[in-house]
């Protein structure tokens, strides 16, 4: 298998924002007319702002389990705008009153993780109390 160096490569023609997130999430959509999105460029086409909007049962499958499809989906568009020298942002559309889903993917964002209350050193912690007694001993 030939390897080809790619790192020298620039482009100057940006890519079709548009089109590939049409091939990239319409597959994900039970109803594919019910995608928009809006693409803005600012700061002389250095930054780009991409907003999408699906109905409400498509969310799911767009965010994927964990967030696992969006993550995806926003690497693509980061590697395609860091080609020509652009930073992308993507942000999905939330109605006011939706509860919001989280852009971190770290683990700490994780809502279900548990936190365990540590004692300070200064307590005076008592003794357990032993016992040798077996189990099956009479008292």
């Amino acid at each position: 298998m030939v390897k080809i160096d790619t790192s020298n490569l620039s482009y100057s023609v940006p890519p079709n924002y548009l089109k590939l997130i049409a091939f990239l999430i319409e597959p994900l959509l039970d109803s594919p007319d019910s995608l928009k999105v809006d693409c803005e460029e600012i700061n002389s086409t250095k930054r780009v702002w991409i907003r999408l909007a699906v109905d409400e049962e498509d969310k799911g499958r767009i965010y994927g389990r964990g967030g696992r499809n969006i993550q995806a989906i926003q690497t693509v568009l980061a590697i395609a705008a860091k080609q020509i020298g652009q930073t992308l942002y993507l942000e999905i559309y939330e109605e006011p009153g939706e509860k919001t889903r989280s852009t971190s993917y770290s683990r700490r964002s994780e809502p279900n993780r548990k936190f365990i209350r540590r004692r300070s050193r200064s307590q005076v912690q008592s003794k357990p109390k032993l016992s040798i007694k077996s189990r099956w001993q009479e008292p």
